[in-house]
């Protein structure tokens, strides 16, 4: 491994298993807080998992207002309009609870109290802003991870693309893991979040920027992945395995803190801002082949990931090429049964488009030279091309 140097910061506090929720209350005398701001949308409100929180900060005593007005993956002038509605709030607590785009607006809130910078400008500086007020993450899917990561992802519309911001700042203060907030998710999300983590995972343990720290986190939550996502979708009530992907998803997100990932996001990031192809889904389509691609580059990681996954009595996979297929085969029928469409042009997207996907994705060089094989213009045109069909 080349990486010799590496890091890993993580929340302050992380709590999971029975009621986990009930933690809302000390977190608030801890802090001392008086006013507390809770950002979610309407969509869990509707469901009623919002009251699970909210019925918390209500036992604290703490004054609170909510801020739900977020569509799902937000432009960074929407995410801008949340901000500044939370600055006018002279709050000294944020409660995220909802999906990757709640949690990523949060977080952009918690470093953005100032008026001598906004969403936009941290777009090309990210490292300005500081964190100005504590923050809990509280997920609502088993899937973006992003809890515990650094990053945010907002569309920016003028270029057609998504772009993270990357600050440690925003890592979040306390974590809560309450498997009570992903029971009920649609089979449809559960897959498409689910993936969304498998693909933190497989691409942070074959990243450039792989490392003793991330690996241990990837490779154990892939283990956990490959064996829950499937009951965790398919089944409402197979609790131990939603519980099983909510710790893998929160492990994904370790991972990516400690390495990051590759041509699978960098080239996603395209069609989520110009097609508003949901984040998990536009990975899911380019997971198997990016693999497919990366597998000369990756194979010894791969035949390592089927080494600790593969829990069969008796092993029928020998060479690192038989081992590497296994893997890529199984990525392969997890996508398929989780039934996630794998033509760009079920989305809209035209093949005359082809031109300017490459042009975007090859953009996107924060994440692509993470990738352990290089994608040349040319790669990049043969992966798109094919899942347009």
């Amino acid at each position: 491994m080349s990486v010799n140097k590496y890091s890993l910061k993580m929340p302050h506090a992380v709590y999971g298993g029975e009621n986990a929720i009930e933690n809302i209350t000390e977190i608030i005398q801890k802090v001392n807080a008086k006013k507390v701001a809770m950002f979610t949308d309407k969509s869990l409100e509707d469901l009623g998992l919002f009251a699970l929180p909210e019925n918390a900060v209500k036992e604290s005593g703490a004054e609170y207002f909510v801020l739900d007005d977020l569509p799902p993956e937000p432009s960074y002038q929407q995410v801008q309009k949340v901000v500044d509605e939370f600055k006018k709030s002279s709050s000294d607590l944020i409660i995220a609870c909802g999906g990757g785009s709640v949690m990523d607006a949060a977080k952009l809130a918690s470093i953005l109290v100032t008026d001598e910078y906004g969403v936009k400008e941290l777009l090309d500086q990210p490292g300005l802003a500081k964190k100005c007020v504590p923050i809990v993450l509280i997920p609502t899917t088993a899937g973006t991870g992003a809890e515990v990561t650094p990053n945010a992802i907002v569309a920016v519309p003028e270029k057609a693309v998504k772009i993270g911001i990357v600050n440690e700042n925003m890592i979040a203060d306390y974590v809560i893991l309450d498997a009570r907030m992903i029971k009920d998710l649609p089979r449809k999300i559960a897959a498409s979040t689910g993936v969304d983590a498998l693909c933190h995972c497989i691409e942070c343990y074959t990243s450039n920027k792989a490392n003793p720290l991330s690996d241990t986190f990837a490779i154990q939550g892939l283990d956990m992945i490959f064996r829950s996502i499937i009951p965790a979708c398919d089944d409402r009530n197979a609790m131990e395995d939603k519980k099983i992907m909510q710790v893998a998803a929160f492990y994904g997100g370790l991972a990516i803190t400690a390495s990051g990932t590759t041509a699978v996001h960098g080239l996603s990031y395209p069609l989520g801002g110009r097609y508003h192809i949901p984040h998990g889904v536009s990975n899911a389509i380019l997971l198997v082949p990016v693999m497919k691609f990366n597998e000369l580059a990756i194979r010894e990681r791969l035949a390592n990931v089927y080494d600790f996954c593969c829990h069969d009595e008796v092993k029928s996979c020998v060479t690192p090429e038989e081992k590497s297929a296994w893997v890529i085969d199984l990525l392969e029928k997890i996508v398929k049964h989780l039934d996630i469409p794998m033509d760009l042009g079920e989305f809209g997207v035209p093949k005359e488009d082809l031109d300017w996907l490459v042009e975007a994705g090859l953009e996107q060089q924060r994440l692509l030279k993470n990738n352990m094989r290089l994608v040349t213009a040319e790669a990049a045109r043969d992966i798109y091309s094919s899942v347009m069909k």
